[in-house]
């Protein structure tokens, strides 16, 4: 595993954002770990963020790319750090862009804020954790309608590789309906292979059944 992917692991670890117990997920199941980003609002907790997108993309997307497109409202944030990093550690320069949940009827109007699209524009998505899939599909919907970029990728944060009402997950389902790449800083494997160290586990205080349990979990409703 790249040294990049280990550090941003301990990082959702020591900023409790990956958390471990029992938790009820929308779709009615009872999960060992759940993820909130939402835990991540320092300026430092933003800044290391945007420097992990920033490394994912660097070291996954091989296709052009002239925007980072970020759906409201928690892909703004992760939008704005990724291109900050991007640029200040990897001198890619490229633009951000948004939307408002309600197109504005003055001023500038319009729904999309930051770099206006057109065909021309190549964007990657930026997202922090896809279950259903619903909201990328309406993200790929909006941009259809706001002037109909290509898109060249989706950057996630984690990758929970969790069948959805089939037997793939909503990122296989969506990749092979839509042909764009998907590429999660990490995926469960990941998180898995990383807390099987002893050392890791004792320093974040997770017992070995724990991870029984998430690999228990895996068995059920786990996707290769």
């Amino acid at each position: 595993m790249k040294q990049y992917k280990k550090d941003f692991i301990n990082f959702l670890l020591e900023s409790n954002s990956l958390k471990f117990g029992e938790f009820t997920l929308k779709s009615g199941r009872l999960s060992p770990y759940f993820l909130n980003t939402g835990m991540l609002h320092t300026g430092e907790a933003i800044n290391r963020l945007g420097s992990f997108y920033a490394s994912t993309i660097v070291d996954n997307v091989r296709v052009e790319y002239t925007s980072i497109f970020g759906p409201a409202y928690k892909g703004i944030p992760l939008a704005i750090a990724a291109v900050n990093s991007l640029y200040t550690e990897h001198k890619v320069n490229v633009h951000y862009s948004f939307n408002r949940k309600e197109a504005k009827d003055h001023g500038d109007m319009g729904l999309i804020v930051g770099k206006p699209l057109s065909e021309n524009d190549s964007v990657i998505i930026v997202d922090d954790v896809i279950t259903a899939g619903t909201a990328v599909r309406e993200t790929i919907d909006i941009l259809e309608r706001q002037g109909n970029p290509k898109i060249s990728a989706v950057i996630v944060s984690v990758d929970r590789m969790e069948k959805g009402t089939g037997d793939k997950s909503a990122i296989q389902e969506i990749s092979e309906s839509t042909g764009i790449s998907f590429f999660p800083i990490v995926n469960i494997i990941d998180i898995i292979g990383f807390l099987n160290d002893a050392s890791q586990r004792e320093k974040f205080g997770i017992s070995s059944g724990m991870i029984a349990k998430m690999e228990e979990y895996r068995s059920l409703y786990g996707v290769s």
